[in-house]
């Protein structure tokens, strides 16, 4: 009832994306927060899809569902949500980034925007 016993999805933290980009590890970076927040700021190189269309959107921009993908969002609870929903859809190498944009900044990494 509390969502205690719900599965809980692949994680990734903010510094390992971070070592991903300097490495220029092969993946796609996913923010799901809104066009509007999306706008104002992001994670160079970060595609948008806003959450609520990852269902519909996600298999035409993401066509590869063995690529790797990070997920973000601002604080890792969308982000928990599109993993989830894009594991159903059978995406194999997808990661939530814990605590989103909050730890990245807290960590002061770059953004753009």
């Amino acid at each position: 009832m509390f969502g205690f016993n719900q599965p809980k999805v692949p994680e990734i933290d903010a510094q390992d994306v971070m070592s991903a980009i300097e490495k220029k590890d092969d993946f796609v970076l996913l923010d799901v927060r809104t066009e509007g927040e999306f706008s104002k700021n992001r994670i160079e190189g970060s595609i948008n899809i806003p959450v609520d269309q990852i269902p519909q959107t996600v298999e035409k921009e993401l066509p590869d569902k063995e690529k790797t993908t990070y997920v973000y969002c601002l604080s890792g609870s969308r982000s928990t949500s599109a993993v989830d929903i894009m594991v159903q859809m059978g995406y194999k190498n997808v990661f939530s980034m814990t605590s989103g944009l909050l730890a990245w900044r807290a960590k002061n990494l770059p953004l753009v925007g």
